[in-house]
């Protein structure tokens, strides 16, 4: 399967889109080493876990199918479930041609699934999410006891921000210098307070202290684009999330006032209502 080249890559994708490098990252993160030669086949999808820029990696290694997935902000407790549905796209387009009801066993890669986190929220070094997190409380809902979930996967989010996960950085020079270049740009638009003048400091700065050189003498320009256009977004998403409280807390305010209006309808005074629901005397007329 080839890797779909129509959107718009992150510095991550771009960055980690070469075999050798996704090899030794793989290495890395499961802490084993492995032939030069051994074949990897990178098979991102387009579009499935976020809009039109992408900073997931799927790609197959050794019998094993691993999705990394680049987490910008906070950490995504629905990741499991975002996870399953992006596993299951993959597997379709593998096995397209195939004969899932012939009587022979089809074989298909294990799954790994990992989140590298560089947030400014605070997150341990590793933590684990699963699926079955998301599943419902079967007691809750007056069924039998809690069993062992039938369906499972399992998500291991890793800090690597500058100074996190000393080890894992060590077994991977290209993660620990992309971790630096993050920290730089931070750092540069602290200083700086504009985010195209902190890209370009950064930049420059990588390109002197030999910090993902080659990368950067190769897409210079790239980079610069790409990283606005993550900033644009993540801002965009924020805003977002502000006007969906917003709206609820709209929707909130409409159900206290129709809360209000049938309080007033049984007798109790505007003290009394504006006591009950938190409203002022003057949200009631």
């Amino acid at each position: 399967m080839l890797v779909n080249h129509t959107y718009k890559n992150s510095v991550f994708s771009l960055l980690f889109s070469e075999p050798d490098i996704l090899r030794e990252l793989y290495c890395a993160l499961e802490g084993v080493t492995l032939p030069p030669d051994t074949p990897v086949n990178i098979n991102t999808l387009q579009n499935v876990l976020f809009m039109d820029s992408i900073n997931d990696i799927s790609f197959e290694i050794g019998g094993r199918l691993v999705v990394l997935l680049e987490h910008q902000s906070t950490i995504n407790p629905n990741m499991g479930l975002r996870f399953l549905m992006y596993i299951s796209k993959i597997y379709e387009e593998m096995n397209k041609k195939r004969a899932l009801y012939s009587s022979k066993l089809v074989k298909i890669p294990r799954p790994e699934f990992f989140v590298l986190y560089n947030g400014l929220a605070p997150c341990p070094d590793e933590q684990i999410l699963k699926l079955s997190d998301s599943f419902m409380d079967t007691k809750e809902l007056g069924l039998a006891k809690e069993q062992e979930p039938t369906l499972e996967l399992i998500v291991r989010v890793l800090n690597i921000n500058d100074g996190r996960n000393a080890e894992l950085a060590s077994r991977s020079k290209t993660l620990s210098e992309y971790s630096t270049f993050v920290a730089l740009v931070r750092y540069f638009t602290r200083q700086l307070g504009d985010k195209q003048k902190a890209m370009q400091a950064a930049v420059r700065y990588c390109l002197k202290h030999g910090i993902l050189k080659e990368f950067m003498e190769k897409h210079k320009q790239e980079v610069l684009n790409m990283r606005i256009t993550e900033w644009n977004q993540e801002e965009a998403i924020a805003v977002w999330r502000e006007e969906g409280r917003e709206e609820g807390r709209e929707e909130g305010r409409e159900q206290l006032l129709e809360a209000a209006r049938k309080l007033k309808t049984m007798g109790l005074s505007a003290a009394q209502i504006a006591t009950a629901t938190g409203l002022t005397l003057d949200d009631l007329g």
